[in-house]
């Protein structure tokens, strides 16, 4: 049973852990360009379906049609796997671009920064209850 979808929320929520990743990727950056942003948009996209699927997860697993008893039907077993999963686009993502300018090291980000994407999607849905009363009730 799919209880009620948290759309606005979710976005609001993975645009914000986009804009982490922008600002930690334009920190991470070594060369002076503009593929950070690319890279920060691109992620930020992905940021908000990642998050969309960890606070929605009813939703996501009845789209995907699991059998009850796999463990990625569990909330917390899925939502880490979504969370495991933006770890590793995030970290490829920043290791595909590379620089003309100087370094061949790119946009490679740290594993710290990365993780903590993942971890911030993974708990989002545990967060929004407590920033939920921040939301106009129109948006909840």
């Amino acid at each position: 049973m799919v209880e009620e979808l948290i759309i606005i929320p979710s976005i609001i929520i993975g645009a914000v852990i986009g804009l982490y990743e922008l600002i930690v990727i334009h920190r991470d950056e070594n060369f002076r360009g503009s593929h950070w942003f690319s890279h920060g948009l691109h992620a930020g996209i992905f940021a908000i379906i990642f998050t969309f699927a960890s606070m929605n997860v009813d939703y996501v697993l009845s789209l995907i049609n699991l059998p009850e008893d796999s463990i990625f039907a569990s909330a917390i077993v899925f939502r880490a796997a979504v969370g495991l999963l933006a770890v590793i686009k995030v970290h490829a993502a920043s290791a595909v671009v590379r620089t003309t300018v100087g370094s061949s090291r790119g946009l490679k980000q740290t594993w710290v920064h990365s993780f903590i994407v993942g971890a911030l999607i993974v708990a989002a849905p545990y967060v929004y209850p407590l920033i939920q009363p921040i939301f106009p009730e129109n948006l909840q």
